[in-house]
């Protein structure tokens, strides 16, 4: 799966999506911030060091750039243990290119009010993963938008983005939680602040999904004839 690219997409909120990834495999990454030093260590053992040590934010130009929310698409009602695309596609409205488009996701998790609980965070959502070997070590790459990670919490900032042209923020997540869900999403043109997204028109450079994950995961079945096969279905 690719994402953070241009491209079009369905527009409507709440609007159910076909899976990209059908199998169950996941890291719950969603409510963590982003590891650079976990990142960079793996990067010494393999490559012998880190690339860059250059901060993500570092010369971003002061000013104003009109962006705008093309579409947002998240299911309304899901069911535990399925998979699902948050799928958000923005465009740089104005003659002046995007320093850094950067989108920041909350609600992928809730809080519990649980005096008891050393940390009161508890994931609703966790970002899929797709396994794979780096350096003959086993690896989980999350599927969240690919090479737009950034220090920030539930932030990624997928570069710079020509005038006019469009760029897909997209997510592959499962439910792990039952119960009703709000989820929040806002667009910028930076990281630090000097370089500011402002609407374009009378658009909105912000938004959300609410809706409710049943309890009731949904049915699958091993494929007669192979064995092997997993079908899902409905109940």
């Amino acid at each position: 799966m690719h994402s953070c690219q241009g491209g079009t997409g369905d527009s409507g909120q709440g609007r159910e999506l076909r899976l990209a990834h059908a199998g169950p495999w996941y890291v719950p990454t969603a409510l963590e911030a982003r590891r650079p030093a976990t990142a960079c260590t793996l990067a010494a053992l393999v490559l012998g060091g880190c690339a860059s040590t250059k901060q993500q934010d570092e010369n971003e130009p002061v000013g104003n750039y009109r962006v705008e929310i093309v579409d947002a698409n998240f299911p309304a009602k899901q069911k535990l243990a399925q998979s699902s695309r948050l799928v958000i596609r923005v465009r740089n409205a104005g003659s002046t290119t995007v320093p850094n488009i950067a989108m920041t996701v909350n609600g992928f998790g809730r809080r519990k009010k649980d005096p008891d609980l050393a940390d009161p965070e508890r994931p609703q959502f966790v970002i899929n993963g797709r396994p794979q070997t780096i350096g003959g070590v086993p690896e989980a790459k999350d599927q969240s938008p690919f090479g737009c990670e950034t220090v920030y919490v539930n932030t990624w900032a997928c570069g710079k983005l020509k005038p006019r042209a469009d760029r897909t923020f997209e997510w592959n997540v499962t439910a792990v939680a039952a119960g009703r869900y709000k989820l929040s999403y806002r667009v910028a043109a930076g990281l630090d602040g000097r370089a500011k997204a402002v609407a374009a028109g009378d658009g909105i450079l912000s938004g959300s999904f609410a809706g409710v994950v049943s309890e009731k995961a949904p049915a699958t079945r091993v494929a007669d004839g192979d064995g092997k096969t997993v079908v899902k279905g409905t109940r």
